[in-house]
C-alpha cells in the first residue's frame, strides 16, 4: 500500500508500507479528520458575540464583595460567641 505524506513546504512524498500498517495511518487520518471537523461546528467566534450583556458578565461588584466579606466576619464573630456546648 502506498500512504502520500504532504509537508509544510509543499512537496508529497509517496512511502510503500505493508497493509497493516498502511491500515493503522488511514484510519488515524479518518480520526484525525472527524475530530477537525467537529470542532469546527462547535467553535464559538468573538466576532459575533456581544460583549455587553451575560456571554461575558461578571456578577461581582466592589460592592457585593465587600457585602460578603461583611457578612462573613459577621457569621465568624456569632460563631465565635457560642459555647463550647452550642
Amino acid at each position: 500500500m502506498k500512504i502520500k505524506y504532504e509537508f509544510a513546504d509543499g512537496t508529497v512524498s509517496e512511502v510503500e508500507v505493508e497493509e497493516s500498517v498502511g491500515a493503522v495511518i488511514v484510519e488515524s487520518r479518518r480520526k484525525e479528520d472527524n475530530l477537525s471537523r467537529k470542532e469546527r461546528y462547535h467553535c464559538y467566534s468573538l466576532d459575533s458575540a456581544q460583549f455587553e450583556g451575560m456571554d461575558f458578565a461578571d456578577e461581582g461588584t466592589p460592592e457585593t464583595a465587600m457585602e460578603q466579606k461583611l457578612e462573613y466576619e459577621r457569621t465568624a464573630r456569632a460563631l465565635d460567641s457560642l459555647s463550647e456546648v452550642q
